[in-house]
């Protein structure tokens, strides 16, 4: 097992033991399985329907759990060393997301057995969930790069949830208020899209929109990520 490796495995011991110490922030992870479970015995079977619990994972598992635990390091003054030790930029953002990416598919998976959603095609939706929690993990390293506390980083999260978990609400409106348009091109109503591309007859090119759209807000949220945190490391 090489260096690298090893780093990442010390970060990832780390965080779940600080992450399963707070239950604060790990009792949060059941609210998507509640929603799920809530759904699924009031008879709700569309894939709007479907997406709303797992969307909702996204926000309260990939980018709160995340953004508390960069904000815990930084209230305890630990980012601090972990920046300045040995390991590399990329070991300790990869260290860091690790847990919440474990967390948040087993989550996602909960949510999709709880409310009885199978897509027809696993394979495409299963890889379109996995990019779609880097993206809301690197918004959630963002964001905790900011926040001053573990308090804080459960308000400054608060605007990931109403834009892109409930935004995909805005689309029964958008025949009325064209500006809403805005709203198609959000990674959580690209995922619906997909959803629903899925269950019909669809070629391969048809899959290239949904992808390069969250694609393209994984780059944009990682760059911005790894800029700041290396304006941290110099502050």
């Amino acid at each position: 097992m090489n260096t690298s490796v090893r780093r990442i495995q010390a970060i990832l011991v780390k965080d779940y033991k600080e992450f399963s110490r707070n239950l604060a922030v790990s009792s949060m992870i059941f609210l998507p399985l509640i929603l799920a479970a809530f759904y699924a015995r009031v008879g709700v079977d569309t894939i709007q329907g479907y997406f709303m619990s797992i969307n909702i994972t996204f926000s309260m598992v990939a980018t709160y759990v995340q953004c508390c635990l960069i904000a815990e390091e930084k209230e305890k003054n630990t980012l601090r060393s972990l920046m300045l030790s040995p390991a590399s930029t990329s070991e300790i953002l990869i260290g860091k997301s690790t847990l919440t990416f474990i967390s948040t598919m087993l989550i996602v998976g909960g949510c999709m057995y709880l409310s009885g959603y199978m897509p027809r095609n696993f394979v495409v939706m299963a890889i379109a969930l996995m990019i779609s929690a880097v993206f809301y993990i690197a918004v959630g390293t963002f964001l905790g790069l900011f926040a001053k506390s573990v308090m804080e980083s459960s308000v400054i999260v608060l605007p990931v949830l109403a834009i892109f978990s409930l935004g995909p609400m805005g689309m029964a409106y958008i025949e009325n208020y064209p500006i809403l348009k805005v709203i198609e091109w959000f990674p959580s109503v690209q995922i619906i899209l997909l959803g629903e591309l899925l269950e019909k007859s669809f070629a391969l090119g048809d899959l290239i929109k949904p992808f390069a759209v969250i694609i393209g807000w994984i780059i944009i949220a990682a760059i911005a990520t790894v800029v700041t945190f290396k304006k941290r490391m110099v502050d």
